[in-house]
């Protein structure tokens, strides 16, 4: 950290709020998580996101759906997808994701997010239980036969670099609370399971 960067950190300090998370939380009717979907370009991390925002808050439920893709048009428009960048582009949106949490909403996140070590960032700045991370376990061989966008295909051809599973490492959650397998599994089926883990870990109250 610079200097000036501690200069302004010391001269900082929370607000309190009157409206506490837990007011929050007992006005919308379930506790707040995040909902970090991982996995290839391809595996169906955006698709299964969408489906079960979509679930949620026809439950009522008070959501939002933070996308890669929408997330780099804007607030993450000036990073490049070196490792260095990469790591800023999950802080960025750890930090996002916890004032969604205060808000006491459903967010879900889906993201790459290929380094263990940046998974994990985001999980450590949280309370037990609030991260879950799905891991949207598809494999590279499938994704690249879907290509939705194209990508693997210039990533063969040199066009694109630094691109996760080709020529960027990807590193596997070992133990997500949700693991789902998009080739043997229809989103649909993949909706239900988060639904049903969701109860079983009380975010609906």
């Amino acid at each position: 950290m610079s200097e000036s960067s501690k200069l302004t950190s010391e001269h900082i300090v929370n607000h309190p709020q009157s409206v506490t998370r837990e007011q929050r939380s007992a006005a919308n009717g379930h506790n707040p998580v995040v909902l970090w979907y991982t996995g290839l370009s391809g595996a169906g991390k955006s698709t299964i996101a969408n489906a079960v925002d979509a679930r949620l808050f026809e439950q009522g439920c008070h959501t939002y759906l933070l996308d890669g893709d929408n997330v780099r048009h804007g607030l993450n428009g000036d990073l490049t997808f070196s490792d260095k960048d990469r790591v800023e582009n999950i802080r960025r949106i750890g930090e996002v994701s916890k004032l969604f949490v205060d808000a006491g909403l459903i967010v879900s996140t889906a993201f790459i997010s290929p380094f263990m070590s940046d998974r994990l960032m985001v999980r450590n700045q949280l309370e037990v239980g609030q991260f879950i991370e799905i891991f949207v376990d598809t494999s590279l061989d499938v994704c690249e036969k879907r290509d939705p966008k194209g990508l693997y295909k210039k990533a063969r051809s040199g066009s694109i670099k630094n691109f996760t599973g080709i020529d960027s490492p990807y590193d596997i959650p070992v133990s997500p609370e949700i693991h789902l397998n998009t080739a043997g599994q229809s989103v649909e089926q993949c909706v239900d399971l988060i639904i049903e883990q969701l109860k079983i870990r009380n975010v609906f109250v």
